[in-house]
């Protein structure tokens, strides 16, 4: 008499070799992906760093200098036309604006959020009320930003 049995399913062996191969995609891609998204966020300090100097520019040509009152306070209390970005939900980074009469700088520090460094640091210089002379960069995940 030959029966026929019938067997369904994976053996432990094909099981594990899959999980090895996820495994190894999964150590390959997951670098790539943190660095994309350190990338995105490092364009959300840019695009508020851009907002931010537009707002110094105006106020500047209404008062007359970068070191105007107000023109360097992201509290609201000041002259600029733009809110702190640092209150906005999900914000990644704190901001700070040093300026004198004739230059200013920005600088965007990461916070602690999902796992920031504060020594990670988006920077723009402006030197002159022309508009010209403007230099940017960064450190830790942000540099040649």
């Amino acid at each position: 008499m030959n029966t026929r049995i019938n067997r369904k399913g994976f053996t432990l062996l094909e099981v594990i070799i899959v999980v090895i191969i996820v495994g190894v995609l999964m150590s390959l891609a997951l670098p790539r992906f943190f660095s994309v998204v350190e990338q995105s966020r490092g364009a959300e300090a840019l695009q508020n760093i851009s907002a931010i100097r537009g707002s110094i520019m105006r106020c500047s040509l209404k008062l007359g200098n970068y070191a105007s009152p107000g023109c360097n306070d992201l509290s609201g209390n000041g002259n600029l036309d733009t809110a702190d970005p640092t209150t906005a939900p999900n914000s990644h980074f704190g901001y700070g604006i040093a300026s004198t009469g004739s230059t200013f700088s920005i600088t965007a520090t990461r916070n602690s959020r999902a796992g920031g460094d504060a020594s990670s640091i988006i920077w723009l210089f402006q030197n002159d009320l022309t508009g010209g002379g403007v230099s940017k960069g960064g450190n830790g995940p942000f540099k040649g930003m």
